[in-house]
């Protein structure tokens, strides 16, 4: 057998069983030239252990890609699937004409309901298809992907001349007076120790819903001066903060005080099993108080929007409420702000934590306060 011929042979075994894209994430033409070049000059046994190589680096590499990314990229690949069945454009397709159709398709009718897609979304679930047409052997050039972004931004602006604006607009940020109004309004039960232990201590670290979602018990703990929390930090590097929390001046909203109490009562109703530092932090509880196992992320949100309508805060929260706030109420505080960046896991001079900042700032360092 030819080394050329066993390299067909080799290509075989790795294939899908149903003659989709190869495991190496390239298209069936390319891994055979691939294996073919590599059995020329290697041999066929090197050949296979390189295939057998690249296997692991592509399962590796989906190992580290957050579970929140991987999500996105389903979620944006049903949406071009919908867009391709649509149009009778075939799935496996990137070119200009396709990616600007697509585009204009999101913002025209793309939701299973027909409205249209947010800008702000639209643009994610592009990014996303072309990470999952490259995925599947497709070639995407970077000026067609950029001239689909250009007629989608051009659209954008079209549909604010128009006085359409779309998408929820920037989360409402916590505050000390909101945070007050939720622990009042918390039961007196394993529910609402638990929310005050969620929404105290996700404030104090500027916590994403993703967060508390993946800390287990042992990630948080008790120090002299109040808890240390390890948050497992990143988007595209993970990495872990250990954020500190002190004991709060105001006992109502002490976060180390909550912590501890919806911990002690957990144990005390459930069992030591809750005592072991492999539990899940923050639980879910059923509307008979059973505990259900750990709280994912969209369960984390749905509880803040659900604690802060039970409060009657004035704007709902969301996910990302606790986050917002931590940074404008710190920098209203006079906070510094790589002080504030350090304890919410920003860098240092992150676009996004300038922002919430601005939100404050552009009130009281105002060019226009107070000219009339």
């Amino acid at each position: 057998m030819t080394d050329v011929t066993a390299a067909t042979a080799i290509d075989s075994e790795f294939t899908e069983p149903d003659g989709g894209p190869a495991l190496l994430n390239l298209a069936a033409a390319e891994r055979q030239a691939l294996l073919e070049q590599w059995a020329a000059r290697h041999g066929v046994d090197a050949a296979r252990r390189l295939a057998e190589a690249e296997d692991l680096a592509d399962a590796v590499a989906k190992e580290i890609i957050p579970g929140t990314t991987l999500d996105t990229y389903a979620k944006s690949w049903r949406v071009w699937s919908r867009f391709c069945a649509a149009t009778g454009l075939p799935e496996l397709e990137g070119s200009r004409g396709a990616l600007v159709a697509f585009v204009t398709w999101m913002l025209r009718e793309g939701p299973q309901n027909g409205t249209g897609y947010a800008p702000t979304s639209a643009s994610t679930h592009l990014a996303a298809t072309v990470v999952g047409l490259r995925e599947r052997g497709v070639k995407v050039s970077g000026d067609d992907q950029a001239e689909a972004r250009a007629a989608l931004e051009g659209l954008a602006v079209k549909l604010l001349q128009s006085g359409e604006r779309r998408g929820r607009g920037q989360a409402v940020g916590a505050d000390l007076d909101g945070l007050r109004a939720v622990v009042r309004a918390c039961p007196n039960t394993l529910t609402g120790d638990r929310d005050k232990a969620l929404v105290l201590t996700g404030f104090h670290y500027a916590s994403r819903s993703q967060d508390p979602a993946g800390l287990l018990a042992g990630d948080v703990t008790l120090h002299p001066r109040g808890l240390v929390v390890a948050v497992l930090t990143g988007k595209t590097k993970h990495s872990v903060r250990n954020a500190k929390i002190g004991y709060a001046e105001d006992p109502e909203i002490c976060p180390v005080r909550a912590w501890t109490a919806y911990r002690e009562r957990l144990v005390a109703e459930h069992g030591l099993r809750w005592a072991d530092p492999s539990t899940p932090a923050f639980v879910g509880i059923d509307r008979w108080g059973h505990v259900t196992g750990g709280m994912g992320p969209d369960s984390v949100t749905r509880a803040i929007k659900r604690i802060s309508a039970r409060a009657g805060v004035p704007l709902a929260w969301t996910g990302h409420s606790l986050r917002i706030g931590l940074a404008s109420v710190a920098r209203r505080e006079g906070r510094d702000g790589i002080a504030i960046a350090d304890q919410g896991g920003w860098a240092r001079h992150s676009r996004s934590m300038l922002g919430y900042m601005q939100r404050d700032d552009g009130w009281d360092d105002n060019a226009a306060a107070g000219l009339a």
